[in-house]
C-alpha cells in the first residue's frame, strides 16, 4: 500500500512539473512574429529664397532709381543695400 501511495505521489509531482512547462511553451509559440516596418526616406527640399521684384529706372542724367517689392521685408532690405552698393543710386527717404 505504501508503494502505491509513493508511486501516486511521484506521478503527481512529475505531472505537475511537466504541466507548468507546457503553458510556457504555448506562450512562446503563440507570440506574434516580429515585423519590421521601414519608413520611406523623404529628401528635404530646400525652400526657394523669398522673391523680390525690382523695377529699375534710369533718368536722363545716368542716375538710377528702383522700386522693390516682396513678401519678406528682410530680403527686400538686403536687395536694397546690394543695389545701393552696385549702382550707387537712390538714397533713403
Amino acid at each position: 500500500m505504501k508503494a502505491i501511495g509513493l508511486l501516486c505521489i511521484a506521478l503527481l509531482i512529475t505531472a505537475c512539473g511537466s504541466s507548468s512547462s507546457l503553458p510556457a511553451g504555448k506562450s512562446e509559440g503563440a507570440a506574434a512574429p516580429k515585423v519590421i516596418v521601414e519608413k520611406e526616406k523623404v529628401e528635404k527640399v530646400q525652400p526657394l529664397p523669398p522673391e523680390v521684384k525690382i523695377k529699375l529706372k534710369r533718368d536722363g542724367k545716368e542716375n538710377y532709381t528702383w522700386e522693390l517689392s516682396g513678401t519678406d521685408a528682410d530680403e527686400v532690405l538686403k536687395v536694397n543695400e546690394k543695389m545701393r552698393k552696385q549702382l550707387g543710386g537712390e538714397k533713403t527717404r
